[in-house]
């Protein structure tokens, strides 16, 4: 389960887990996606590239 908040920040970041993942399996670039959801700051950018679902 991703946090809901970005542990850095504090910037909310779980709305958009769903969405980076469905774009990812579609073939798109992890870069294009996060500049298209806002995700700018490179902790925020963090939680959804590093998060491995656990279960």
């Amino acid at each position: 389960m991703i946090p809901i908040r970005c542990i850095s920040c504090g910037k909310p970041v779980s709305a958009f887990f769903d969405e980076y993942n469905d774009r990812l399996a579609d073939g798109e670039k992890s870069k294009e996606i996060l500049d298209d959801l806002g995700l700018k700051r490179y902790c925020c950018r963090r939680m959804l590239i590093t998060h491995v679902e656990t279960w």
